[in-house]
């Protein structure tokens, strides 16, 4: 089994990378997303420090475009064409599996169904030339660094470990298009009462009770009181969303822990899929 051979690279090597990549691609995304929302998130699709797609995305990279390593152009290139095909080809399976889509590009420019878009697929190319020139030199290092037997029982471990882990993680993902519609349902509701509240709490800025229609007019041609209203604005929607996402995931957490990792890992969990269903219907409608 580890002799054997795919696009000219042993299984053994093929593997031990894959579980490289997958830990370093989750070390990268849990960082970058804990550093951005200022707290920790377990990013990934299993619970343990692995982010499968970065690994088979890495692997499936250098496999396909090693003929080409030699051409930075081809290879950037190619990177940019490969990694994107495997973004889409995930997204969609992902989608048809779990009914979920697990990251949406729809507001980005240049995107096409909320899968992939231009900016993240002119980075990959980037990324592809920094894995063969940096990335895998490192990989290939530290799996030189440890004899072949101690690889194959690591491999051997790990892999029973993340069976085991992706199975409990899929029977949540298949739960998630039944459940989260009802948790986004009541949070739709309360946004709708914080909304009130937050109109009712801005609207009285640098008013009294007893203001005259004329006073009104006059406080708010005042540019000091327009860009208090704003801050006040800003400060309560940043207030209302925070408040929304802590009772999303204490409404996720009744469900079960991976449940809510997910809701806490991936805020627009399953926005994509949706829209692709609203549009869907549209068509429907119109034909």
């Amino acid at each position: 089994m580890w002799d054997l051979s795919i696009l000219g690279i042993d299984f053994y090597h093929l593997i031990n990378w894959f579980i490289i990549y997958s830990f370093f691609g989750w070390v990268w995304e849990t960082c970058y997303v804990s550093v951005k929302s200022g707290k920790y998130v377990n990013r990934g699709f299993i619970n343990g420090p692995f982010c499968t797609i970065y690994g088979c995305g890495a692997v499936s990279v250098y496999a396909i475009l090693r003929p080409v390593s030699g051409n930075l152009l081809w290879l950037y290139v190619g990177g940019v064409v490969v990694a994107t095909a495997l973004e889409y080809v995930t997204a969609v399976l992902m989608e048809s599996i779990f009914h979920t889509s697990w990251w949406d590009y729809s507001d980005n420019k240049f995107n096409f169904q909320g899968r992939i878009c231009l900016g993240a697929s002119l980075g990959w190319g980037f990324f592809t030339v920094l894995l063969f020139k940096v990335l895998h030199p490192i990989v290939e290092y530290i799996v030189a660094l440890y004899p072949v037997f101690v690889g194959e029982i690591g491999v051997c471990v790990i892999g029973i470990g993340y069976v085991v882990d992706f199975s409990f993680s899929a029977a949540a993902a298949f739960r998630i298009h039944e459940k989260l519609p009802i948790i986004e349902a009541a949070m739709e509701q309360a946004k709708d009462e914080m909304l009130v509240k937050m109109h009712e709490k801005i609207a009285g800025v640098g008013f009294a009770k007893e203001a005259t229609l004329e006073s009104v007019k006059e406080r708010l041609g005042d540019v000091e009181v327009l860009k208090e209203m704003e801050q006040k604005r800003a400060a309560a929607v940043a207030e209302i969303s925070a408040e929304l996402q802590k009772k999303k995931e204490a409404m996720a957490a009744k469900v079960g822990h991976n449940m809510q990792r997910f809701v806490k890992a991936y805020p627009n969990l399953n926005r994509g899929y949706k829209l692709h269903n609203l549009k869907n219907i549209r068509n429907r409608k119109e034909k």
